[in-house]
């Protein structure tokens, strides 16, 4: 058995004196883990970096066993390491993907938005906002979507102000006025009419905890994990100091 494609590296573990069990996500396989032999050693050391974009051919004799990959590099993404809260967001990413995705289930809209995501970041684009876009795509992705387009009570698509966290439904300003302290605020930028209003800092907190509360609360229980990774929590406080 044997297949090639491309992936984002996002792990890597020593294995033996100097061989390394890496885990990729790429399009067509999904979470892939497997042998890379001299992984561990000076020469392959720089390549096998999570983030990186590789090229890797895996070989096994049977699909289910771990294998090995031979990879070649075609990003390193270097430049993330420059600013530390893309680096809190690669970690995040890497991390999310790792612990949410079924293993060798392929998710091809997934793959790409993240591919897109980790780009803006080495590019340094206005990643944040796409950051938190990702994250409603995780949720939606494994069955935990929400649905911002209209108000869950009253069925008005404008004034969203609120995210039901029961049921991830939005509500405008109208029907839940009474029970605001018991919903969570949808930023601006995440409503339908937002329009080309300017996105704060207040704004992107604000996305980063509504899609946070949705993973610890609805993805990390149906997945027996009693919260979100470290490195999640990593970005919230990077996202407090912007």
């Amino acid at each position: 058995m044997d297949w090639r494609g491309e992936g984002v590296l996002l792990s890597v573990r020593r294995h033996g004196e100097s061989g390394a069990i890496i885990e990729i996500f790429t399009e067509e396989h999904g979470r892939h883990a497997g042998l890379v032999r001299g992984g561990a050693g000076r020469r392959m050391g720089p390549v096998l970096q999570p983030g990186a974009q590789l090229d890797v051919a895996w070989r096994g004799r049977l699909s289910e066993h771990l294998g090995t990959f031979t990879v070649e590099p075609v990003r390193a993404r270097a430049g993330v390491l420059a600013d530390r809260a893309a680096l809190a967001g690669l970690g995040a990413v890497t991390a999310l993907v790792s612990m949410a995705l079924a293993e060798r289930m392929a998710y091809p809209a997934l793959y790409r938005r993240t591919v897109a995501l980790l780009d803006l970041m080495e590019d340094a684009g206005p990643w944040p906002v796409q950051y938190v876009g990702w994250e409603l795509e995780l949720l939606a992705t494994l069955g935990f979507g929400l649905d911002l387009s209209a108000c869950a009570v009253t069925g008005a698509e404008t004034d969203l102000t609120w995210v039901s966290p029961r049921t991830g439904r939005a509500v405008c300003r109208a029907a839940g006025a009474d029970w605001a302290d018991r919903l969570l605020p949808l930023p601006p930028f995440l409503r339908r009419d937002a329009g080309e209003a300017p996105i704060t800092a207040d704004d992107l907190r604000a996305g980063l905890r509504l899609t946070g509360y949705f993973l610890a609360h609805h993805l990390c229980p149906a997945l027996n994990r009693d919260g979100v990774p470290p490195a999640r929590e990593r970005l919230e406080r990077a996202f407090a100091r912007l």
